[in-house]
């Protein structure tokens, strides 16, 4: 059976085991032309470990982006409290680093470059020598090396994203935040990814929040799956353990019959809020 707890238990419980990054009574409201507020995300409370892999998931427009930007700290709540490691997140950070789904490749710039920018602008203190080879390590890592030399637009979908990955991961930030980090890809291209994404984080653990659609994917990659109603004034419904261990087989997994008690009751949470009246 699914083991799914509620969103104040699942707070305290997490709350009192590391704090990480906290969300405290978020509320994030957009002002109307009638000067109404239209209020996309109501009283989230989360609590994620400096270790650990969280999915979001939810239909279109229940705020799961806002929420990832707002961690970023690329947006600002209307009133609660993020915090990581105790600090309050106002704006953007080297600590915290933001894959989307779109690559945001600089195109006049080889694969190499566009990490190497990154570098050059956050690990100031380090050598040429040293940022060079933290560069090749990271282009090792997602088995670009042979396309350092390219452009983007002489590489695939899927090799753009691990530019992105690379680039995000090589400044070695606390946390990664990934927004539909695989949706623009072939379903091949997907699961390959997935894996490596996986490996390295496997490899040298750091926090992860990433948002998705896709129930098989926040099963295959995450240590719990946090199910958000719908919007408008969406909250966090459940929060899902996923408690498979570290590394993980997806053929393994597929076959066992608790990844599908986990599968069916994630799908029947979305489906639950599809079809509920807001």
């Amino acid at each position: 059976m699914a083991q799914s707890t509620s969103t104040t238990d699942q707070y305290e419980r997490n709350t009192s085991k590391t704090g990480f990054l906290k969300v405290e009574n978020l509320v994030k409201s957009y002002p109307t032309p009638d000067g109404e507020e239209f209020t996309v995300l109501n009283g989230i409370n989360l609590s994620i470990g400096a270790d650990e892999y969280i999915s979001v998931i939810g239909h279109s427009g229940c705020g799961k982006s806002t929420l990832l930007k707002i961690v970023a700290g690329l947006e600002t709540a209307t009133s609660g409290l993020v915090t990581l490691e105790g600090k309050e997140i106002r704006k953007p950070g080297a600590e915290r680093m933001m894959v989307f789904q779109h690559y945001s490749l600089l195109p006049w710039l080889t694969v190499r470059e566009n990490i190497r920018l990154a570098v050059d602008e956050v690990l100031k203190k380090a050598t040429p020598t040293e940022k060079k080879q933290i560069v090749s390590e990271h282009l090792a890592m997602v088995n670009l090396n042979a396309a350092a030399n390219k452009y983007p637009d002489e590489i695939s979908g899927g090799m753009k994203q691990r530019v992105g990955i690379a680039r995000a991961l090589a400044i070695r930030p606390k946390m990664l935040l990934m927004d539909e980090p695989f949706g623009a890809l072939d379903a091949l291209t997907r699961g390959k990814l997935q894996k490596q994404v996986l490996d390295i984080w496997e490899g040298q653990r750091q926090a992860v929040m990433m948002v998705t659609h896709d129930v098989d994917e926040a099963l295959y990659m995450s240590d719990r799956i946090v199910m958000m109603t719908n919007g408008p004034k969406a909250t966090i419904g459940e929060i899902l353990e996923v408690p498979f261990a570290h590394p993980r087989d997806r053929q393994m997994l597929r076959e066992s019959k608790e990844y599908f008690d986990l599968r069916n009751h994630a799908l029947n949470f979305l489906d639950r809020n599809f079809t509920q009246d807001d």
